[in-house]
């Protein structure tokens, strides 16, 4: 299983973007794999997938970057921030390829409690090359314990979450 998360870059020298405070949820339609009639929420604070977080940062940087409203894009009714312009174009012709799993919700959280939780984005880890975001450090240990299992029961209990929204 290819993994990559705040602490293998942590002990790899490299830095993450201090928490933010908690936010509100935004509902959206057609996340990638969702139908037009099936809403899926994505989480947002004040508008902002990812609490203005670049998100194909995580992949290119190993990490979370502060976006830019200057390279920021609508999709799915949630603003997205990009640090640069290339950023921003990469994510628009490819969104399902950098956007968080899980509508950006906590991913531990939709596998284990089947529930909707808010994310820090210095929570997160990249598996198999998608993006998974984490509540805290506690629970960023948790899914770390078991992410496979996870993964899979999160993907098992989504679109149950989807339909409920």
């Amino acid at each position: 299983m290819t993994r990559l998360n705040r602490r293998t870059v942590i002990l790899a020298g490299s830095g993450a973007v201090a928490g933010l405070a908690a936010g509100a949820v935004i509902l959206t339609r057609n996340w990638p794999g969702m139908t037009e009639e099936a809403p899926a929420p994505i989480f947002a604070r004040d508008g902002l997938a990812i609490r203005g977080i670049d998100p194909v940062a995580y992949f290119d940087e190993n990490g979370p970057v502060e976006g830019d409203a200057r390279h920021a894009m609508d999709w799915k009714g949630v603003e997205w921030r990009f640090a640069s312009a290339e950023n921003r174009d990469r994510f628009a012709a490819d969104p399902a390829a950098f956007a968080p799993r899980y509508g950006g919700f906590c991913a531990w959280a939709v596998a284990v409690k089947g529930e909707l939780y808010s994310t820090q984005p210095e929570n997160w880890s990249i598996v198999e090359g998608r993006l998974y975001l984490n509540y805290n450090d506690a629970v960023q240990e948790k899914w770390e314990a078991d992410i496979s299992r996870f993964i899979a029961e999160a993907d098992r209990r989504w679109p149950g979450l989807v339909a409920k929204s």
